[in-house]
């Protein structure tokens, strides 16, 4: 076997039961992903009283989380080049779940810290994996919907949280600890272990051309009994094995144009979306809120989110992925700053609704859209470097946040978060590469080879 053609055969296969147990696993990791990312947010206003918490304290709790985001994403690059992504996936969720486990038995705010660091790093590693095993398991043509199917699915995971954590955190002075614990049952994926299929396209970029057809022949054999004869694939395109993708790569001018705009991209992502979803609780009940109805008014905005991911589902393969994001940035922007001018909560509800959901539509197309702007050599290294690069960037978000509410007020946090944003749409608007014609070349091509 010279060439498994893994990218046209599995561009070619409709969509089946693998495909939707495949969607299952990996929303089921966001899900927890999602679940645990605002655990810390969650419960600082009740460690603030309890500990005696500083703003200041949980603006470097929440930067170093961010540190250990980028460590996870940039480590998960590799691992998942060098072991898989299916195995990648499973380790990464494992490592996360374990940790937020051991967060429920944090006695102070240094192993509070230390707990959520190691958690963040896994979370983020498990994402940048996700991204790139849904990229390259499923068709050209339906990808990024099956993207934000899944995100669509796993953002349940945010509001289902807060709700949590609105009704356990106020109830004594220590259940707090079962938003750490309720995040740890990500764990569970392994359940899925069995289910779950290695990615062809890695199999055969490290040359292993006959284990790619192995997991390509199961994978088409089950389809095919399910939905009858499979068409043609489009004739195998050769290229070069590469069992290792060198951080240097990302410098050549292939790979560095895509590599700056998307870091561009998550940094403007993460310090605007976390800068609004990590503060928003505290923010709100240092401004007179009791801790319950900060949680709780939190806790239904975040209901946007799922809405947003199946907004973007509609668009992210009917349009241009590039003008997506700059329209859906722009919209977060003011709907971002409008939260910031009322005090009315109705009106914080509302727009507060519109961010996260706007916002998760946002993350759902650049997921999508991420991967693509690289070849399978580069995809996971480049989509890892650029999105820890986002996360690390946050780690002076909530320094810039604190001392922004400290010096200038309330006001002033979500003046800095509209601006960010509006950076970020303006950098894609004029530096953002379009992917929309390639895709529909890849699914032209299938198209022409389905048997009479």
């Amino acid at each position: 076997m010279q060439h498994s053609n893994a990218l046209n055969r599995l561009d070619r296969l409709p969509v089946s039961r693998f495909h939707k147990v495949t969607l299952l696993a990996v929303a089921f990791a966001y899900f927890f992903e999602f679940a645990d990312i605002n655990s810390f947010a969650t419960t600082a206003p009740k460690l603030i009283r309890l500990w005696g918490l500083t703003v200041d304290q949980v603006a470097y709790v929440t930067s170093l989380s961010f540190v250990g985001m980028f460590i996870g994403a940039v480590v998960a690059g590799s691992i998942a080049d060098r072991w898989g992504r299916k195995r990648a996936l499973i380790w990464t969720t494992l490592f996360f779940g374990v940790s937020s486990f051991a967060a429920v038995f944090s006695w102070d705010l240094v192993s509070l810290g230390v707990f959520r660091v190691l958690t963040s790093a896994g979370l983020s590693a498990m994402t940048v994996v996700g991204v790139v095993y849904v990229n390259e398991m499923y068709p050209s043509a339906i990808r990024g919907k099956y993207q934000a199917y899944a995100i669509a699915i796993g953002i349940c995971g945010t509001p289902v949280t807060n709700l949590i954590a609105s009704a356990v955190v106020p109830l004594n002075d220590w259940s707090w600890r079962l938003v750490y614990l309720w995040g740890s049952l990500g764990v569970l994926l392994v359940l899925f272990s069995g289910r779950l299929k290695e990615s062809p396209r890695w199999l055969e970029s490290r040359g292993e051309h006959a284990a790619a057809d192995a997991v390509l022949r199961e994978i088409e054999t089950a389809v095919a009994a399910e939905k009858g004869p499979l068409p043609e694939p489009a004739p195998p395109v050769a290229g070069t094995p590469s069992t290792k993708a060198p951080l240097r790569l990302l410098l050549q001018k292939k790979y560095l144009l895509p590599t700056l705009l998307l870091s561009v991209l998550w940094m403007t992502q993460t310090i605007g979306f976390f800068g609004y979803s990590s503060w928003a609780p505290t923010l709100l009940a240092k401004e007179g809120f009791s801790v319950e109805k900060s949680v709780f008014y939190v806790a239904l905005t975040t209901v946007g989110a799922p809405l947003g991911c199946y907004l973007a589902s509609l668009v992210t393969d009917r349009f241009e992925r590039k003008w997506c994001l700059v329209a859906f940035g722009t919209v977060i922007a003011v709907c971002g700053l409008l939260y910031g001018l009322t005090f009315d909560p109705v009106l914080i509800i509302v727009f507060g609704f519109l961010v996260n959901l706007f916002e998760r539509g946002y993350t759902a197309l650049a997921y999508a859209y991420s991967p693509e702007l690289f070849d399978t050599r580069a995809r996971s290294l480049g989509t890892s470097v650029s999105y820890g690069l986002g996360r690390l960037s946050n780690a002076a978000g909530p320094l810039i946040v604190a001392a922004l509410y400290t010096g200038h007020g309330y006001r002033s946090v979500f003046y800095f978060i509209a601006g960010t944003w509006l950076v970020g749409a303006v950098t894609l608007a004029a530096f953002g590469t379009r992917t929309r014609a390639a895709r529909l070349s890849d699914a032209e091509s299938q198209r022409v080879r389905v048997p009479a």
